[in-house]
């Protein structure tokens, strides 16, 4: 498989598939639950009363924005890359709200505080400040005593080389192997390990910036980059939107551009630049589909920058400038919904933010819902259906395992919730789903038209679960009565698990799919070629992850032989492989394994293959292994996440290998 293109789509089938699929119709599809899309949906008594609109607290940040908020910052920074250190000043322009406040709290963590100044008469003027001991999830509280109530305030400080929001690449970690690469990860709350800030998506602040670095890297921020511009070590910036903390970002390296449109354009390496242009062509389409159904785009530019592998995300939304991983340039465009989530985010998120992340599927939820309209309209509703039915089936496998409260699409006031939990599937799918259902209730056509008013609205807002829920119930529910209860949406936003009447998606190519997988477990023959050479990597994602969760070792070679499924540069196919091979004592996978668990820092990508590993003795040798090797080039988060599985790990002896049911195998199919 990986020896040939994995088409994304295509326009009809091979008649052996449509043939074998008749032949197997007695079976189940196993892609999705009963039921059919658009089919009516009894109410359902509340799971919970309902939830008004309140003041709500975010308490992830120190910051008192009841009292004083930040309307601009100004940065002036100095990057060392010698040092691993970003120092220099941030000066806010500052908005009183409560006439007896006089103090500033910010956000900081790992931050070495130099001096504090008050502007008051056009002179800076030392301020007092008191920096509280590190919490180990929020950091450090900054309170700076301001009697006069500065107007502007301004902070020197320099950044830790161990910064958990900043990763430092050595030239050899990248993929030039001449100069070093930085970049900033903001989400959730790391913008305060290397600018201290009032920490909180509910405050919004326009910013200008002026950095220093070495003359031989590009720097770039989430703000006005100028495709022209020369490498000299000397560079501003200007955002005049307003944004949240988490949207702060900057990265520096050996950056060149190219571009896709008069307003978006590929910032990557080198050695990459070409593959990235070619792989993101559709992005000038992407960006008018959503500008067709949702308005226009309020960002200028949209720009996508490819960071090194070692990046813990698929994507970063970063108003104007996009973080991207490598990991999804595959050569065929079938991983390219990843680009319409983070154009999507520039509506739902940058545009329409949520105040606290307990309400983050009013972020990802609603970008989800937008990212498969996009890919609907772009390459067909069976391209689609297929993404929504392979999330769907993740989450239903995941869900009930999580507590109750973080099943809710949003907590209820005073509830507390950890800020990396409340980003979970269920902000994402559930979110996704809940928005569908709607979708399907009301008809697409007012719905759309509801969202477009809706980012209008809000824009340039943060919000809550309930401020959402007050301006959909006057603006849609009241206007179409009868359509949805009270009860229903209750029991979406706040009640756990999936609702039984939620609407279903089939995918006919995950019924062939299912066939020749079933077809397969029944007896050695793998399905023809005439099948599986024209299938997507969707299609692939779905055979693997409907297998049983451990196969003969003559089936994992049989596979193995057939598709080549251990060295995949694929690497949503290798995030579902090798945990395989690990569970089946498929040892013959492992060289590869720990190769691409190196080289690779996606956190989605590793993770369950170290979740795998960790499970028995000798895995759990061998996670410690790879990571002593992969850690130097693994990012901060990443890093945390790896060391917090490998110490609470509790493994079990050694499995007997699985006996194979046949000693009899099929021939792999020729080239």
């Amino acid at each position: 498989m990986p020896s040939s293109p994995i088409r994304p789509r295509r326009a009809g089938f091979p008649q052996l598939a449509a043939l074998l699929l008749l032949s197997l119709s007695a079976l189940s599809l196993g892609a999705c639950k009963p039921g059919a899309e658009g089919s009516p949906a009894p109410a359902t008594e509340a799971r919970n009363t309902p939830v008004t609109a309140t003041a709500d607290r975010d308490e992830h940040s120190y910051a008192q924005p009841d009292k004083v908020v930040t309307e601009d910052l100004a940065l002036d920074l100095a990057l060392d890359f010698d040092a691993r250190t970003i120092a220099g000043t941030a000066t806010y322009t500052l908005q009183w709200k409560d006439d007896t406040a006089t103090e500033l709290v910010l956000d900081t963590r790992d931050l070495a505080i130099d001096k504090v100044e008050g502007e008051a008469d056009g002179q800076w003027q030392p301020l007092q400040f008191a920096l509280a001991p590190a919490d180990p999830t929020l950091g450090s509280k900054l309170t700076i005593e301001t009697p006069q109530r500065n107007t502007r305030v301004r902070v020197t400080y320099t950044t830790s080389p161990d910064a958990s929001g900043l990763q430092w690449l050595t030239p050899e970690m990248t993929e030039g192997g001449q100069l070093p690469f930085m970049f900033s990860q903001s989400q959730q709350i790391h913008a305060r390990s290397w600018v201290p800030l009032q920490d909180t998506p509910a405050i919004r602040y326009t910013y200008t910036a002026h950095v220093t670095s070495r003359p031989d890297v590009m720097v770039l921020m989430s703000a006005d980059n100028d495709p022209d511009a020369a490498r000299d070590g000397d560079y501003t910036f200007s955002m005049p939107q307003p944004i949240p903390s988490y949207l702060m970002a900057i990265a520096a390296g050996d950056l060149v551009f190219k571009p896709i449109s008069g307003r978006a354009g590929v910032w990557a390496e080198p050695a990459t630049i070409d593959r990235a242009v070619a792989e993101f062509e559709d992005t000038e389409k992407m960006i008018e589909t959503t500008e067709a159904l949702y308005g226009p785009y309020r960002w200028e530019r949209y720009d996508l920058l490819i960071l090194p592998p070692s990046f813990p995300y698929g994507g970063m939304e970063n108003p104007r400038l996009s973080f991207i991983t490598p990991t999804v340039i595959v050569g065929d465009k079938s991983l390219v919904s990843l680009i319409a989530h983070e154009l999507a985010h520039s509506w739902s998120g940058n545009l329409v933010t949520f105040s606290s992340a307990k309400h983050g599927w009013l972020n990802e939820g609603f970008t989800s819902y937008v990212e498969n309209r996009i890919v609907e309209s772009l390459y067909g509703k069976e391209f689609s259906d297929m993404e929504y039915v392979i999330a769907r089936n993740a989450l239903a496998d995941g869900i009930a395992a999580m507590p109750e409260a973080t099943q809710a699409l949003a907590v209820r006031p005073g509830t507390e919730l950890d800020a990396d939990d409340a980003l979970s599937a269920v902000s994402y799918d559930k979110g996704a789903w809940f928005l569908q259902f709607l979708e399907q209730r009301f008809g697409r056509e007012v719905f759309d038209a509801f969202l477009r008013d809706y980012f209008d609205h809000f824009a340039f807002q943060s919000i809550t679960t309930e401020q959402f829920l007050d301006y959909a119930r006057a603006n849609l529910f009241d206007k179409h009565p009868d359509t949805v209860t009270d009860a229903e949406i209750q029991e979406w936003v706040y009640g756990p698990g999936i609702p039984a009447y939620a609407p279903q998606v089939l995918s006919r190519n995950f019924g062939i799919v299912d066939s020749a997988r079933l077809a397969w477990l029944g007896s050695p023959q793998l399905p023809p070629r005439q099948i599986t050479d024209a299938w997507s990597t969707q299609e692939w994602l779905h055979f693997l992850d409907s297998l049983p969760p451990t196969l003969t070792h003559a089936q994992m070679a049989q596979l193995d032989a057939a598709y080549g499924f251990t060295g995949t540069d694929n690497g949503e196919i290798a995030m579902r492989w090798y945990p395989l091979a690990v569970r089946s004592g498929y040892t013959e996978a492992n060289d590869a394994l720990a190769a691409f668990t190196e080289r690779v820092g996606r956190r989605k990508l590793i993770m369950p293959i170290y979740t795998a590993l960790v499970q028995t003795e000798p895995g759990l040798a061998l996670a410690k292994e790879i990571f002593a090797r992969a850690r130097p080039g693994y990012h901060p988060i990443t890093t945390a996440s790896v060391e917090k599985l490998i110490a609470e790990a509790k493994p079990a002896p050694a499995p007997a290998p699985a006996a194979d049911a046949t000693t009899e195998t099929s021939e792999a199919p020729s080239p």
